[in-house]
C-alpha cells in the first residue's frame, strides 16, 4: 500500500533510538524527507546513518533537548529552512522517570512537565503557523497506554500524558478547518531501551530478574508478547499519511490488545 508520503517533510523529535528512531526510519523508507533531533550528537548521527543506509536519503540532524523552551522553534525553523515546508510533526520525548508519588519531589514534577507536556505544546506552537500557511499538515503525539490504563510506579507518565491527550483532542477540532489533522498514538509494552529501564526498575523492586518481569507482562497481553518498534512505526506512519486523510482526534492504541476497556 502506497501511503502517499513521497515528497512529504517530517520532523520527528527524540529520534536517536527507540520508537522515535523506528518512526523516522519508516517515514524515510516510505519516501518522506526526515529531520530528527536528540540531545546527544553521537547517537543522533548513528541513527542518521542507519536511516540513510536503509532509506537512501540522509536525514537532517539537529542536536536539541525538547525540554528546553527554545528548542521547538529552532527545530521547526531549521527543518523549514532545509526542506522548504513541514508536512508532518511527530512529538516525542523520553519518558519521565518511574516512581511512586512519595518517591518523587516537586522538582521531579516540574522537570517531567517540561519534558512530557510542554515539549509537545511548544512544538505545536512552532509548527501550526507553518502548516496553516500551507493549508495542510499532520501532527502525531506519541503518548502511552497509560492515558487509558495507568501503570504501576509511573505516576508522572500516568498524569502528564493525559494533558497531551487533552491538547490533541482540542487541537483536532480547532485545526481541522485549516486542513491540519491531529492524532495521538499510544504504545503498550514495546521492547525498547526505555522499557528495559522500566523492567530493570520492576525487577529490582520485586526481587526478580528482568526476563521474569518481561514474561509476566507478556502473559497479560492477548497477543502473548511485547511489541516490536517497527510494528509501532508502521501504525504511526499510516496515521500521519494521506492514506489516513479522514482520521483526526484519534488516540490509537498499539498494545497487542492489553487495554481491555471499551472506551
Amino acid at each position: 500500500m502506497d501511503l502517499g508520503l513521497h515528497g512529504k517533510v517530517a520532523l520527528v523529535t527524540a529520534a536517536s533510538r527507540g520508537l522515535g528512531k523506528a518512526v523516522a526510519l519508516r517515514l524515510a523508507q516510505e519516501g518522506a524527507a526526515v529531520a530528527i533531533c536528540a540531545r546527544h550528537s553521537e547517537s543522533l548521527e548513528q541513527a542518521a546513518d542507519e536511516i540513510a543506509a536503509s532509506a537512501g536519503d540522509v536525514p537532517l540532524t539537529i542536536v536539541a533537548d525538547v525540554s528546553d523552551p527554545a528548542a521547538a522553534e529552532m527545530l521547526v525553523r531549521q527543518t523549514v529552512a532545509r526542506f522548504g515546508r513541514l508536512d508532518i510533526l511527530i512529538t516525542n520525548a523520553g519518558g519521565p522517570p518511574p516512581g511512586g508519588f512519595l518517591d518523587l519531589t516537586e522538582a521531579d514534577w516540574e522537570a517531567a512537565i517540561q519534558l512530557t507536556l510542554m515539549s509537545a505544546v511548544r512544538l505545536c506552537y512552532a509548527a501550526v503557523p507553518v502548516m496553516k500557511e500551507q493549508g495542510s499538515g499532520s501532527i502525531l503525539a506519541m503518548t502511552s497506554i497509560t492515558v487509558k490504563q495507568p501503570l504501576e510506579n509511573l505516576i508522572l507518565s500516568n498524569s502528564l500524558r493525559l494533558g497531551v491527550t487533552g491538547m490533541v483532542k482540542t487541537l483536532a477540532d480547532e485545526l481541522a478547518p485549516f486542513g491540519i489533522r491531529v492524532n495521538s498514538i499510544c504504545p503498550g509494552w514495546t521492547r525498547t531501551e526505555r522499557v528495559e529501564q522500566l523492567l530493570s526498575d520492576r525487577a529490582a523492586r520485586n526481587g526478580r530478574t528482568v526476563e521474569e518481569e518481561a514474561a509476566q507482562i507478556a502473559a497479560a497481553i492477548p497477543l502473548g508478547r511485547m511489541g516490536r518498534p517497527e510494528e509501532f512505526a508502521a501504525a504511526a506512519a499510516f496515521l500521519v499519511s494521506p492514506a489516513a486523510s479522514y482520521i483526526t482526534g484519534v488516540g490509537l492504541l498499539v498494545d497487542g490488545g492489553m487495554y481491555r476497556g471499551v472506551l
